[in-house]
């Protein structure tokens, strides 16, 4: 807080002869200290909420969701289930856990340890075989029924949402924090992991990272936030495109690049975007 201007009031020349001894006047106020001076001092601006912060955390998963099932509602996909051709076996669930690629048989894992006797439990051998190919074989043809029959279960959504956080979501966050990034850039990670996973790969995130910052430096580094993430972004579409099923590279351009050129870097609503040609408003 500014120091205010004291005026002095000159009362005699002869008075400057006088000794003089400071005083503090009767009824001034003392000034405080420790405890008291703490309680007076401004309160600093609350910090920008991150993406683990409850209402963007409900925001990405609507913004995930647009893009996976071309649904705001997320909470819908705990019964999804298909083979979408990527390579990945079947792909499952609020955040596409893929048979091919671990996530799913880590999910399965867990659920069973909570809950012996599910109705995936069978299923674990025959997903131990597939994983790393896009095999169907133990798998069909009830595999898909089990899925959807298990998704009634509470313990198997929890399980799906506790997994989601493990692999995808704490890490992003975790490490566009570390980036300093803001809300929209933790997310832009986040969207990343979840498509690409974080395996070593030269599509993986990892890589897709390490290729933005061969042009441009992330704010914890001194950077600029917008030209980092418009670097994220480009190496990200560039991964896209190096696949045949995520050729579509919407979810990006008309999405998080849209945000972005907005200066939307806390990523608050309202929000309009569109995937696949589909248009999604968040109030």
């Amino acid at each position: 807080m500014p120091t205010p201007h004291v005026r002095t009031v000159l009362l005699a020349l002869t008075l400057l002869a006088l000794p003089v001894t400071a005083t503090t006047p009767a009824n001034a106020a003392p000034n405080p200290t420790g405890a008291a001076a703490t309680a007076l001092a401004p309160a600093a601006p609350a910090a920008a909420a991150g993406l683990d912060d409850p209402a963007k955390k409900e925001i990405a998963m609507q913004l995930v969701s647009s893009a996976e099932n071309s649904s705001l509602d997320w909470k819908a996909q705990y019964g999804y289930i298909e083979d979408i051709g990527d390579g990945r076996g079947y792909t499952a669930g609020i955040i596409g856990f893929c048979s091919g690629t671990g996530d799913m048989l880590d999910l399965v894992e867990l659920y069973t340890s909570r809950k012996p006797g599910n109705p995936l439990a069978s299923y674990l051998p025959a997903l131990r075989k597939v994983d790393g190919t896009d095999s169907h074989q133990g798998l069909d043809p009830g595999f898909t029924s089990a899925w959807k029959q298990a998704a009634k279960d509470s313990a198997f959504k929890t399980a799906q949402n506790d997994e989601r956080d493990r692999v995808y979501f704490n890490p992003a966050v975790s490490r566009g924090k570390q980036d300093g990034l803001g809300t929209l850039g933790q997310f832009a990670y986040y969207d990343a992991i979840v498509m690409h996973g974080d395996g070593g790969d030269s599509t993986s995130f990892g890589s897709i990272r390490r290729r933005a910052l061969a042009r441009a430096k992330t704010p914890a580094q001194g950077g600029d936030e917008r030209q980092y993430l418009h670097a994220f972004l480009d190496a990200r579409v560039w991964a896209m495109k190096q696949e045949e099923a995520h050729e579509d590279t919407s979810r990006v351009d008309t999405a998080q690049r849209v945000f972005l050129n907005k200066g939307n870097l806390n990523l608050d609503p309202p929000l309009d975007w569109k995937v696949y040609g589909d248009s999604f408003h968040i109030g």
